[in-house]
């Protein structure tokens, strides 16, 4: 049995600050400078005059006032003041702030609204009243993610904003075969069901074997807790904590566009946790089911996947040639029409020597960092089809890539964002081209996909001894270039 594991990274934790009344928030990293806070913004206040219709609006009213401790006050306060304004009006409910939710169920009008509303303003006892207004996506702009210069910086960015003008991944589902997911904010509207396919339990560190739950229950690992490596050291040298590597995987490809946090390449494409990674790795026959199972294949003992992937993100390897186990799954995934798309490796070594970075039928990520160069750390050579953005962090956290973690370290903890470095980092950016790939052309084969990615890149503008593809991948110039919706 092979062992597998999340490619080696480095980190550097970062924590999220809600900026409340603006419903945004911002990565604060650090160093300190490296994103400053946007703390003075707020909303801007709706022109004066302006007439909008809504068939609700939120009324709080002052500590001292009835209505303010009585639900029964706030009813008979609408019925009088829609008797003033001539409309019928009710209570709805007490929001969470203690303010009431008041509804105006028939009005065309925006002059209802105005004059309902006036009725309560005019009241001494009400400190507001704003409509109940509805709020949609918007798109994303880059300035919102400064800390995201992979996908925007004009000298070694993906240029991916530019592509969401043609496609954002929607209806294409990714498969991430990794360590699992963890709950977080902007990946919860992204997720489809996936499955836990680690089959040792003490591996999988949640009590037991497989099962339809691909929750991330930890992968921490005491010194020497996975035995030895060839030349007899400790696996791992050293104690390490919870990597959330799925997660942080995940962000990169699928992170919502909601406005704060991170936004991933293809963020409204589906994500497919499949979890095949735990303490000390995983095993090939558990990788294989898993590859088998994303794509639409039949695992036996398993549920059959009602959302087969149009995309399989794999950011783990192991140092052997590639196999007939491992070949033999990824044939028959491409077979199936699933693009397969993995990790060069971190030893500044031939990608070839290491799997599935080696296979055939896939497609092989190194890393660049910020200044276009081929990382220190990443793979090379002719197996390499591509490179990504993977990051360095030894000078600047703000130099890595940054993603939806888990923010515990030997148990789960609160939500989080991290700067971390690796092919592992770099995959998942062609992951997610992939996806917005498929969505603008459905009917190309991965084949196809992997030839449109790699026909489009541009030259890095660093130095890459050793082979790196066909250069840096251009999210922009792939998508124009691919004909179909």
């Amino acid at each position: 049995m092979h062992g597998f594991t999340p490619l080696r990274i480095s980190v550097a934790l970062a924590t999220v600050t809600a900026v409340m009344g603006t419903g945004v928030a911002f990565a604060g990293g650090t160093p300190e400078s490296a994103h400053p806070t946007d703390s003075a913004r707020t909303a801007a206040p709706a022109a004066s005059g302006t007439a909008e219709l809504t068939q609700r609006f939120i009324v709080g009213y002052k500590p001292h006032a009835e209505e303010a401790k009585s639900n029964t006050a706030i009813v008979k306060d609408a019925k009088a003041k829609g008797d003033e304004a001539g409309e019928r009006l009710s209570f709805e409910r007490r929001l969470g702030t203690g303010a009431a939710l008041v509804d105006l169920p028939e009005t065309d009008k925006p002059k209802d609204t105005q004059e309902a509303m006036a009725a309560f303003r005019a009241d001494p006892d009400v400190a507001y009243v704003v409509p109940d207004r509805r709020v949609y996506p918007t798109a994303v702009d880059p300035a919102e993610y400064s800390y995201q210069w992979d996908l925007y910086e004009s000298r070694a960015g993906m240029n991916v904003p530019s592509a969401w003008k043609q496609a954002t991944g929607k209806g294409v589902t990714v498969a991430v075969i990794d360590t699992g997911i963890t709950k977080h904010a902007e990946l919860s509207s992204r997720l489809v069901p996936g499955y836990d396919f680690i089959s040792n339990s003490w591996t999988a560190t949640d009590g037991g074997g497989r099962d339809s739950d691909p929750s991330d229950t930890g992968d921490w690992m005491n010194r020497g807790e996975c035995g030895k490596d060839r030349n007899g050291n400790p696996v791992p040298a050293r104690d390490t904590n919870n990597s959330w590597h799925g997660t942080h995987v995940a962000g990169t490809i699928a992170a919502t566009a909601n406005g704060y946090g991170t936004v991933g390449v293809a963020h409204e494409a589906n994500i497919q946790p499949i979890r095949a990674l735990g303490k000390c790795g995983g095993s090939t026959s558990d990788i294989v089911d898993a590859i088998s199972w994303a794509s639409g294949g039949t695992v036996s003992g398993a549920p059959a996947n009602k959302y087969p992937a149009a995309v399989i993100n794999m950011s783990l390897g192991g140092e052997f040639a590639c196999d007939q186990a491992y070949n033999a799954a990824i044939k028959a995934a491409t077979g199936r029409g699933t693009s397969v798309v993995v990790a060069a490796g971190n030893d500044n070594a031939d990608a070839s020597a290491y799997s599935p970075a080696g296979c055939a039928n896939v497609i092989t990520v190194a890393a660049s960092d910020r200044e276009g160069n081929r990382a220190a750390y990443s793979n090379y050579g002719r197996a390499v089809d591509v490179t990504a953005p993977g990051g360095e962090t030894a000078v600047r956290a703000d130099d890595g890539i940054w993603s939806t973690i888990n923010k515990g370290t030997r148990a789960l903890g609160g939500e989080g964002y991290a700067s971390y470095q690796g092919t592992s980092m770099a995959t998942p950016h062609i992951a997610g081209l992939a996806a917005l790939v498929k969505q603008k052309n459905p009917s190309l084969t991965p084949a196809q996909i992997e030839q449109a990615i790699r026909n489009n890149t541009r030259s890095l503008p660093g130095s890459c001894s050793g082979g790196c593809g066909t250069g840096l991948a251009d999210a922009s110039k792939t998508l124009t270039a691919v004909t179909g919706n």
